[in-house]
């Protein structure tokens, strides 16, 4: 197993170009870039209000236009309808911001997650059908197991990702339940079994695994986050991004198989250092070959994103 923390990611960034053109005749790659937690509540919401969406995304725009596919973990329903949840934290963003959040760039979000269901599922239902309506492809959402988890599949010419959303830990006040619109919340069975049975059937497809998991705060994923990433990537995962600690966690490979325990935040208002650090990950896929990536650096100012201009790649 290799291990790379987040400094020494960071310190190898000088040694590598955030981009570099194709040889020609080289087969066609598919890049997707993920980013950790995106709030537009509590702090970032007068920021939003005032100077827009887009804003927030200003400095990893080039991020942004260089992948082809960008997947957001989105932690707050998009609704216009109060119908919160009993909860410790509740969030709401205005459902038109989900065009604004298309039109810089976003193509997925990530919905199984512990704050998509803060207005009920109403809230829940309203988000999807926003995100849609916005043409922003949800991940994680249906009225059923078999729905929720199905994954969505991105795809370039040849190359070809099945990404799988799931929230792998206990919700607030929240019971799934069977037929009723809700997230993907699997136990670590199922969705080793869900993932098992699909990379049998789809031996030449990348799988990708965005799960929201592990403690909040806590710098190192726990044991059971260890655990179920093993299991995965014995399962075929090629690639887990994690998020919810709200801070970076290290990258590990197990395998051929990276795990990104966790991306840390990304547009939020929290307000320690350590909260502040974040990565965006950038998974470059080519049909038949190993998934390479490129780590992206960034710190939160202001409640939005900086990202660093250099990246560190990998194979």
């Amino acid at each position: 197993m290799k291990k790379y923390s987040i400094a020494l990611a960071v310190s190898l960034l000088i040694m590598y170009s955030c981009s570099s053109s194709p040889n020609a005749g080289e087969e066609e790659q598919l890049s997707i870039l993920f980013t950790g937690d995106v709030l537009l509540d509590r702090g970032v919401r007068p920021i939003a209000e005032h100077r827009g969406v887009a804003y927030l995304f200003d400095s990893v725009q080039t991020a942004f236009q260089q992948a082809d596919a960008v997947v957001i973990n989105l932690e707050c329903p998009l609704t216009d309808t109060l119908s919160p949840v009993n909860k410790r934290y509740i969030f709401r963003a205005n459902a038109e911001w989900a065009d604004e959040l298309r039109q810089v760039g976003i193509t997925h979000a990530a919905m199984a997650n512990n704050h998509t269901n803060d207005q009920g599922r109403r809230g829940l239902l309203a988000t999807h059908t926003h995100l849609n309506e916005a043409g922003i492809v949800p991940l994680g959402f249906g009225t059923n197991y078999a729905e929720q988890s199905a994954p969505t599949i991105i795809q370039k010419g040849k190359a070809r990702a099945a990404v799988f959303n799931a929230v792998m830990m206990t919700l607030e006040n929240w019971h799934y339940t069977e037929g009723k619109p809700g997230i993907c919340q699997p136990t670590s069975d199922q969705l080793v079994q869900t993932i098992s049975a699909y990379r049998a059937q789809h031996p030449e497809t990348a799988i990708v695994a965005v799960l929201h998991w592990g403690v909040e705060f806590n710098s190192m994923p726990s044991i059971s986050q260890r655990m179920l990433a093993r299991q995965l990537a014995d399962a075929g995962v090629d690639a887990i991004i994690g998020h919810h600690p709200h801070v970076t966690q290290p990258i590990d490979t197990i395998g051929h198989t990276l795990v990104c325990y966790s991306l840390g935040n990304f547009v939020f208002d929290q307000h320690p250092p350590q909260t502040r650090e974040c990565i965006m990950v950038k998974l470059n896929i080519k049909a038949g070959r190993p998934i390479n990536y490129e780590v992206i650096p960034a710190k939160i100012e202001g409640n939005r994103p900086i990202a660093a201009r250099p990246c560190h790649q990998h194979t």
